[in-house]
């Protein structure tokens, strides 16, 4: 009541939508988490299909490749270089470890994922001179 004696009328206020506020705040609160660690862990994300394939390409090559791998192909026909197979599987895939090691080690990791990136084209390429004899 007021001081005059007429009774004081509540006014009814919309309904409170602090439910949904705190539902999208806690959306919101999960996705930052979420978005937190996977920028911590993005060096893991990105090098896991490297391993994956550099590991993969390695174990057919170390199948399908000649005893000896041949080398910069010359124009008659012949290699100028011979490796044995295994420093041919080897020696990609050491060079593939050897960057997704630097992009551990940098502060700048999609540099040095490139770069792997791109070294998955070396079993390839050795495969490919020499699957097929000349």
């Amino acid at each position: 009541m007021e001081k005059s004696g007429t009774p004081v009328q509540h006014q009814e206020s919309a309904p409170k939508q602090t439910g949904l506020r705190d539902g999208v705040a806690k959306v919101n609160q999960w996705i930052n988490i979420i978005g937190t660690w996977l920028f911590r862990l993005r060096k893991f994300v990105l090098a896991a299909p490297v391993v994956y394939y550099a590991l993969r390409l390695a174990a057919y090559n170390a199948k399908n490749l000649p005893p000896q791998v041949g080398l910069n192909l010359q124009a008659s026909g012949e290699f100028a270089l011979t490796i044995s197979r295994q420093l041919a599987v080897m020696g990609p895939l050491g060079l593939t470890g050897g960057c997704l090691v630097l992009m551990f080690l940098s502060r700048k990791a999609m540099y040095p994922w490139a770069v792997s990136v791109f070294t998955l084209a070396l079993p390839l390429l050795l495969l490919l001179s020499n699957a097929y004899p000349y």
